[in-house]
């Protein structure tokens, strides 16, 4: 089998290249080699490559920045996505795309299941769900995967910041009133990985269709960062900030461009009962990350 990446340098990307080795014969593009912004090229690329199986990790991310770049935004995670599902469709190829809890609007007292009506906030949100919409529409082989709060030990996430900030300033003030299942690349790319066998082969009950996939357990940012501290004196690290020097405050307190879902919680039963797996809790991937950026091991 014949798997092409687009996004190989991003943190899900770069665990791909390892997670999906085992299937077949990997392609991994940089944004320099496909440029979602190109689209013409784009699809050259793709063609000339010709995947049996089209995993695109990449996308326009910077939540806040979107909201003054919304043509951009939508190129990338829209048009973009529109032409390769589209290209899939005539190419008997199947797509991997990953989406975002931004789809909803974070008021759902419960965990969103895949079904859930959409409501995006940010211009983020929006373009990821359009993106989610062309796809379906197009008719090709399929698997969307909305994940949340997405870290890892090499690229920006929020552990790296913590680390970093910890370094520099004695009190820290994170918010404290957004809930979510921190979600490791390794752990996106793993399922990804298992997802994509059991799809192309028909071994399991995994029709196309948008699932959700986050680690399991449930989290505060401010709580997250209180782990992350932790994690880190635990082995030695030198840091002026103390887990008793965080600070719980409100998103009120803390204005961004972008609004952010309050609730970042998906339901993950329908993936699990498709794959038969269960998925860990966010905390083992989480010190992963810690240890794994502490001791320097990734750029």
């Amino acid at each position: 089998m014949r798997l092409l990446v687009l996004g190989r340098s991003g943190q899900v990307g770069w665990e791909l290249q390892r997670s999906l080795a085992p299937l077949g014969d990997v392609v991994a593009l940089s944004r320099a080699d496909a440029d979602l912004e190109d689209i013409d090229a784009l699809l050259q690329t793709v063609r000339r490559e010709r995947p049996q199986v089209l995993v695109n990790a990449t996308g326009y991310t910077a939540v806040d920045r979107a909201e003054g770049e919304p043509h951009r935004a939508d190129k990338i995670n829209r048009a973009a996505v529109d032409a390769l599902a589209r290209w899939a469709a005539t190419a008997d190829a199947s797509l991997v795309h990953y989406s975002t809890d931004y789809v909803f609007d974070g008021r759902k007292p419960a965990p969103y299941v895949e079904s859930d009506d959409t409501a995006p906030q940010s211009v983020y949100g929006r373009t990821k769900r359009d993106g989610e919409v062309a796809i379906i529409a197009s008719g090709c082989q399929h698997l969307i995967f909305r994940t949340s709060w997405v870290h890892a030990a090499r690229g920006s996430n929020f552990v790296r910041t913590i680390l970093r900030l910890a370094k520099e300033r004695s009190e820290l003030r994170i918010v404290a009133d957004q809930f979510g299942a921190p979600t490791s690349a390794e752990l996106i790319a793993d399922i990804t990985a298992i997802a994509i066998a059991a799809f192309t082969t028909g071994r399991t009950s995994l029709p196309s269709g948008i699932y959700h996939l986050t680690a399991g357990g449930k989290t505060t940012w401010y709580d997250f960062a209180r782990f992350i501290i932790a994690e880190a004196a635990e082995r030695g690290a030198q840091l002026r900030t103390t887990v008793d020097a965080i600070a719980p405050i409100g998103s009120s307190q803390y204005p961004t461009a972008a609004t952010r879902p309050a609730n970042s919680m998906l339901d993950t039963g329908k993936l699990k009962a498709a794959l038969g797996i269960s998925l860990p809790d966010w905390t083992v991937h989480a010190r992963r990350s810690v240890a794994e950026l502490l001791e320097g091991t990734t750029a």
